[in-house]
């Protein structure tokens, strides 16, 4: 595959060899003894005793209760406690140096100049206190205090502050007394603020208010054994919503081509589900397990990382280095970031939004000649494989006399006699396609992409290209690389497909925002050219 992004992998390379290429993770762990002993009382007594109706009509009225609360994501926790600290140390420079003025000669002073310099230290500020790590979230649920650690991060915001102010000779214009009034509202405050925000991050963890990223847990009943919800939380932000159990007669029975249960189970249950990633839960010695199962995930565009087994956890917790260190093994990464795809969204909406306001127009005129021609519906509506796999309804003009969808589908060739008049110069001009702009919209569907096919298609050619699947691990387009490069309309031979099949692969290993508008401008240039259009 050009470009040498993911889906061609090198698959004859060993496991041990790809570990010694990931990306690892780190995430701090600081042991707190008694940080969740009402918690995990509850849990275990929730767990162990015997289910009744009233308890059930209780457990899901508190559940009711959970969900209908406002959830914070796990990811916005540390800023918020960067915008407190930010907050404290403005609020402190502009009090201080009108306190101290009117101390001084009974003027109120300039507080706007304080609120200027007090976002020059908390940025310092910030950068120490993040060095120190006091915006791990493990951090913040630590019991003890950590008012020195504060202390020291503050010392040394005010002590930048000094160094800036002689530097640019403005020390005149800033009177030592405000300074100090400064430092000592400041110190008082963060040490304060802080200890009451680790008090509502604390409840706010045990009411469930605080979610994470979702996942499914895959891996052996061993194993997954020794994982607890809240500990996934609060190491590494992540929000358990179901697991899958395989065993190793399961694991070792299987080959990356037969996609049944378990492996048929695992992508079922994630694509049936709102997970956002993949973690698998088995032991670092069996290499075959875990590269077998990481080869059937990899027609899933979510990230697959690896846990610790119960004898590297083990290891780990033994470590003298305070914080200790957990590590997560990342075997494989999402094609499109999340800011990426955001991006990408971004550009979808406008560019859809903008060509049906132009189009409408000529969209209506097209469904009138469509409608004229005969009674048969105006829109053509098939089912389609998107993002992740999950099929979608995709929305045509109608330009043949049959409807064909689900297992009977059969590929437009030149000079088809089901095409309709109509419909053959809707065909070549590409109009048909217009109301895809909807999809888009709706978010089944982006501008560029690869295009999707007819499910039949797909379990097809499935079969017979390598990597086919992972044309689905972003959303199919309107237009996309391999039609801008001639491959459009019907494929009647294998070759073909393959070809587009690799254009389609490049463009997600390569992709950025310059290439979707490049091939959104080219697609202008193609349609006027009328390549392979019938």
């Amino acid at each position: 595959m050009p470009g040498g992004g993911f889906g061609a992998q090198d698959r004859t390379k060993s496991l041990s060899k790809h570990y010694v290429y990931v990306k690892y993770h780190i995430y701090e762990i600081k042991p707190v003894i008694c940080r969740y002993c009402c918690f995990m009382a509850r849990c275990h007594v929730t767990h162990l005793s015997e289910p009744t109706s009233s308890l059930d009509e209780s457990t899901s009225s508190q559940e009711g209760q959970i969900s209908s609360r406002v959830s914070v994501p796990f990811g916005v926790v540390e800023p918020l406690f960067v915008a407190a600290d930010i907050t404290v140390i403005v609020g402190a420079g502009a009090l201080g140096g009108v306190l101290y003025q009117l101390a001084l000669d009974g003027s109120c002073g300039d507080a706007r100049f304080y609120i200027g310099l007090g976002l020059v230290v908390s940025l310092a500020h910030v950068f120490a206190a993040h060095c120190f790590g006091l915006y791990r979230l493990n951090e913040m649920l630590a019991g003890e205090q950590d008012d020195g650690r504060v202390w020291t991060s503050w010392s040394i915001a005010i002590l930048v502050l000094v160094v800036i102010l002689f530097l640019f000779k403005a020390g005149a214009q800033v009177s030592r007394g405000s300074i100090v009034c400064w430092f000592g509202l400041g110190a008082v405050g963060l040490a304060l603020s802080r200890r009451l925000a680790k008090r509502r991050l604390r409840s706010a963890l045990m009411g469930g208010a605080i979610r994470g990223r979702r996942v499914i847990l895959v891996g052996t009943q061993n194993e997954l054994g020794q994982v607890k919800g809240h500990d996934l939380l609060v190491a590494f932000g992540l929000d358990e919503i179901g697991r899958v159990v395989v065993s190793h007669a399961d694991a070792a029975s299987h080959t990356s081509e037969r996609l049944k249960p378990p492996a048929g189970t695992i992508l079922e249950r994630v694509r049936e589900s709102s997970a956002e990633e993949v973690i698998l839960a088995l032991s670092w010695s069996r290499l075959d397990d875990i590269e077998l199962l990481l080869n059937q995930l990899r027609v899933i565009p979510l990230p697959v990382r690896l846990l610790p087994d119960h004898s590297v956890s083990s290891i780990l917790r033994r470590q003298t280095s305070m914080p200790q260190r957990i590590y997560m093994v990342e075997l494989q990464r999402s094609p499109l970031s999340g800011l990426e795809r955001s991006i990408k969204r971004i550009l979808d909406v406008a560019v859809a939004a903008t060509c049906l306001i132009v189009l409408m127009p000529v969209l209506l005129l097209a469904a009138l000649a469509v409608k004229l021609e005969s009674r048969r519906p105006v829109i053509f509506r098939q089912r389609r494989h998107g993002f992740n796999g999950k099929s979608f309804e995709i929305y045509k003009l109608r330009t043949m006399t049959v409807l064909e969808d689900g297992m009977a589908v059969s590929q437009a060739r030149q000079g088809d006699p089901r095409v309709t008049r109509v419909g053959r110069f809707l065909r070549e001009t590409s109009l048909d396609e217009l109301p895809q702009l909807w999809n888009v919209l709706e978010g089944h569907m982006s501008i560029v992409g690869p295009r999707p096919h007819a499910l039949i298609h797909d379990y097809e050619y499935g079969k017979m290209i390598a990597n086919y699947a992972f044309r689905h691990h972003v959303k199919p387009g309107i237009t996309g690389w391999a039609q801008v490069h001639g491959f459009r309309g019907g494929t009647p031979r294998l070759e073909l497909m393959e070809q587009r099949i690799t254009l389609d692969l490049w463009y997600i290993a390569n992709w950025s925002l310059a290439l979707d508008i490049y091939v959104i401008i080219k697609t202008f240039s193609e349609l006027i050219r009328r390549r392979n259009a019938y």
